[in-house]
């Protein structure tokens, strides 16, 4: 190792999107010849790819600088993404940051540090977000580990009322067919055995006459490529052909994460949802009778302006009562500029937490449930990393968290387990043999 290269360390806030473009700006300090270091080690630059769907998150953001600069106040910092395009006012005011980079330029933020030196006020790089299509270089990319994430879209046109996302990335912009296409084949030589389609709105992909459902099928035709995974969908940008293509693939995995919000129709106008929870309904039960291994989870919002607790029952009622096997539970968070700020008939703080409990409450039951279904059955892992007591940690095709106590396995293989029991958030498996 060379005492005299560049370090560099990166922490993701947010969505797995978010994840996918910290490991693309990783990727460009690689090639710039820095070496990388985990969070929290000491490092010349500090690149914090952020978030802002909630306050929390944002207060998290600021935290984490707080952090860096208090174990080193040399360090470079960088803020770039979601809350640097809309909090770069807030970001500029603590002490030590050096760079806030908005959305449009954030994969390049190298291009911005010519010498990791900090600067005596912030440099504030925020562009206007252009709509056009978009390709991403991605040459000279790290030996494979686990699954690999790709982005196939980014923004939203939707405008729903509790949303800042289309503030923070703009408006709906797909990436280049082909270049998605030359990304995942790189990806499949590198080694990567899933890859996992991500963006903010990804059913919504329009390339030159090409949808979200090509994407799929170009995908699926590419030779060694053992699973495909699609991360969080509008429910009402799913083609039916896409359960098809679940059912009988066995590449295409049997998981689907759906955003629900709310499972009342007064709630879902109010937040400019663009469905009824009948239609929602219907969908995942054809799903869930097409595909009866699969996995189909949901994000459900708590507190939202005006929800009663009739509404708020009638969530709990749809978590419990369909083919769902979890829901990521959110509570409100009034976010500047969106059309809910202006909704009256608020939820008190006590209310959203205790109802925030109760949808925990029954999605642990569901999901709990849901793993006890395939005990005594074998399913394919992939492995990814060792818990403190050397077990390895994988998920199912249908995306099981699943702990496997084994001394012949590696990482990024895909073997045969056999379910035997349920503990906590995971199954306990036992490794029966590797398939590839």
């Amino acid at each position: 190792m060379n005492p005299f290269k560049l370090k560099a360390s990166f922490y993701t806030l947010g969505c797995r999107l978010n994840q996918a473009e910290t490991a693309l700006i990783g990727n460009t300090f690689r090639q710039k010849g820095y070496e990388l270091v985990e969070f929290g080690r000491t490092a010349d630059v500090c690149v914090i790819n952020s978030c802002t769907v909630t306050e929390q998150a944002d207060a998290k953001c600021r935290q984490l600088v707080r952090q860096v600069l208090r174990k080193n106040p040399e360090t470079f910092v960088a803020v770039v993404g979601c809350y640097a395009q809309i909090g770069a006012e807030a970001l500029q005011k603590i002490g030590g940051v050096d760079l806030i980079v908005g959305t449009q330029d954030k994969l390049r933020v190298i291009d911005f540090i010519d010498d990791p030196v900090k600067f005596p006020e912030p440099q504030i790089i925020r562009n206007k977000m252009t709509k056009a299509p978009f390709t991403i270089a991605t040459d000279g990319m790290a030996a494979p580990t686990t699954r690999a994430n790709l982005k196939i879209q980014d923004g939203c046109d939707f405008m729903c009322s509790f949303c800042v996302i289309p503030f923070a990335r703009g408006r709906a912009r797909s990436r280049a067919f082909w270049d998605i296409q030359r990304e995942a084949m790189q990806l499949v030589e590198a080694g990567h055995k899933e890859i996992v389609l991500t963006g903010v709105n990804i059913g919504t992909y329009q390339f030159e006459g090409k949808t979200f459902l090509d994407v799929v099928k170009m995908l699926l035709n590419i030779p060694d490529l053992k699973r495909l995974r699609i991360s969080s969908i509008e429910p009402t940008t799913i083609p039916n052909e896409l359960i098809d293509l679940t059912a009988d693939s066995g590449v295409l995995c049997p998981h689907l994460h759906i955003p629900v919000q709310s499972g009342d129709d007064g709630v879902l106008a109010a937040m400019k949802r663009l469905y009824t929870t009948a239609e929602f309904l219907q969908f995942i039960e054809r799903a869930a009778a097409r595909a009866p291994d699969i996995l189909i989870g949901t994000d459900i919002m708590v507190g939202f302006p005006g929800e009663s607790h009739a509404a708020f029952q009638a969530s709990c009622d749809l978590l419990r009562n369909s083919p769902l096997a979890y829901a990521h539970v959110f509570t409100f968070s009034e976010r500047g500029g969106t059309a809910a700020t202006r909704l009256k008939d608020k939820v008190s703080p006590t209310i959203k937490k205790a109802r925030s409990a109760e949808l925990h409450r029954i999605s642990e039951e569901k999901k709990h449930d849901f793993y006890t279904r395939f005990l005594g059955r074998q399913l394919r892992v992939l492995t990814e990393e060792q818990d403190e007591n050397g077990h390895w940690i994988g998920f199912s095709d249908n995306y099981i968290k699943t702990t496997i106590a084994s001394e012949n396995v590696v990482a990024n293989s895909l073997i045969s387990v056999l379910f035997a029991s349920v503990s906590g958030d995971a199954v306990i498996g036992k490794c029966d043999w590797k398939m590839n």
